[in-house]
């Protein structure tokens, strides 16, 4: 049962506070299991505590696996969930028993999505540097909106031509949060850490050629930033700074 139903529930009579305190007990997780063994354990109070249930990786599960943890989720009463890294593939079978909405560039999906209240105290920007770099930005970008956030999107304006990005600086000032997102040697985190007066995350990605390392280049480049104000999370990682980038918008 939601939190909010339960309390409401005692608020009414038709639970006694010991009946709701035996359910939240019961209810910290729920193991899942297929043919062979418990293989995820749901993290039912996840919400409880961090405002926000558990997103699925869906990357190395199977299609069965994720079914499952769906299942158990959706009957639970819970509704906009995100799986990512999910391929069409995988993607293609939700589908047969899920309503969901699946962005193949970021490779995510939104099951059982419902419209959520829209944070009135500003906006989160994602920039990228290139338009290789689109895939983990939209993937920052969906987890944010997802999340209940005002989302505007500022592309291919990387340092090799800085005059886009500087052609845009009323929206990069009036933002609340920014995610930067570049591969190469990942220099427009710092440029725009220089520009805004709001928290910058930065997300390296893994584009670039040979000694771009897979993005341990631009990681090791935005960790080195040289303006105040940016942190830096995984390569690629677009989740997590849509994530971080929530959490900062809504404190």
């Amino acid at each position: 049962m939601d939190t909010i139903e339960l309390l409401k529930a005692v608020a009414s009579g038709e639970k006694s506070p010991e009946e709701a305190l035996l359910e939240l007990k019961i209810e910290p997780f729920k193991q899942i299991r297929d043919r062979e063994s418990d293989f995820a354990r749901f993290d039912s109070h996840r919400k409880i505590r961090q405002g926000y249930q558990e997103v699925i990786f869906g990357e190395a599960k199977t299609a069965a696996q994720i079914n499952e943890i769906l299942r158990q989720m959706v009957a639970d009463g819970l509704h906009n969930i995100l799986v990512t890294r999910l391929s069409r593939e995988k993607a293609d079978e939700l589908e047969k028993n899920f309503i969901m909405n699946y962005d193949a560039q970021c490779r995510m999906a939104v099951v059982e999505p419902q419209p959520e209240p829209i944070c009135k105290k500003g906006y989160i920007l994602v920039v990228t540097a290139g338009t290789g770099d689109i895939p983990i930005a939209q993937e920052a970008a969906l987890t944010a909106e997802v999340l209940g956030n005002e989302v505007k999107r500022l592309y291919d304006v990387g340092v090799a031509g800085l005059h886009r990005l500087l052609s845009n600086l009323p929206i990069i000032m009036k933002a609340r949060v920014i995610v930067v997102v570049a591969g190469m040697e990942g220099a427009l985190a710092s440029v725009v850490g220089g520009l805004a007066d709001c928290p910058v995350i930065a997300v390296p990605t893994s584009v670039g050629y040979g000694a771009n390392l897979q993005g341990i280049a631009a990681l090791l480049s935005m960790l080195n930033s040289c303006s105040g104000g940016v942190s830096t999370v995984n390569i690629d990682n677009g989740f997590g700074a849509g994530y971080l980038a929530s959490m900062i918008n809504k404190m």
